[in-house]
């Protein structure tokens, strides 16, 4: 009997660190620009036609968590300096939601990205998470 109490006492903690583990805090980390929306293409340089990827890896998403993305023109040919020129919201709709979020732009003026230095700024739940510069050569 004392060996079936040890074996469930052993059980239950078990199962009971799992579920801790798996509900815990939502974070977002790993941004980075890409040329693909899973972030496996990274890249700060870009060409005139791509289109750019701002990746960023979820773990333990709640239902109502949102993620947003500033984008900024820092340094780029025939436009004001930080000009802001995009802002978007993903809310997460799924709970313990683990995988990949990601902005996508694609060629804004006329197909063509104009050369320069661009930002994108990431938010979690309105905290500053990271920035992400590239460059459109």
């Amino acid at each position: 009997m004392k060996n079936k109490l040890i074996i469930l006492f052993a059980v239950a903690s078990l199962v009971a660190a799992t579920l801790a583990c798996s509900f815990g805090e939502p974070t977002l980390n790993n941004v980075r620009t890409a040329k693909d929306e899973d972030g496996n293409q990274p890249s700060s340089v870009f060409s005139t036609t791509d289109t750019i990827y701002v990746v960023s890896d979820l773990s333990n998403g709640a239902v109502g968590n949102v993620i947003s993305s500033k984008w900024y023109a820092v340094d780029v040919e025939n436009t004001e300096p930080n000009l802001l020129f995009d802002e978007a919201d993903i809310t997460i709709d799924e709970e313990g939601f683990d995988g990949t979020v990601y902005f996508y732009y694609p060629p804004p003026v006329d197909g063509f990205w104009p050369l320069g230095l661009y930002k994108v700024e990431i938010f979690f739940n309105d905290a500053l998470i990271g920035a992400v510069e590239f460059t459109v050569q």
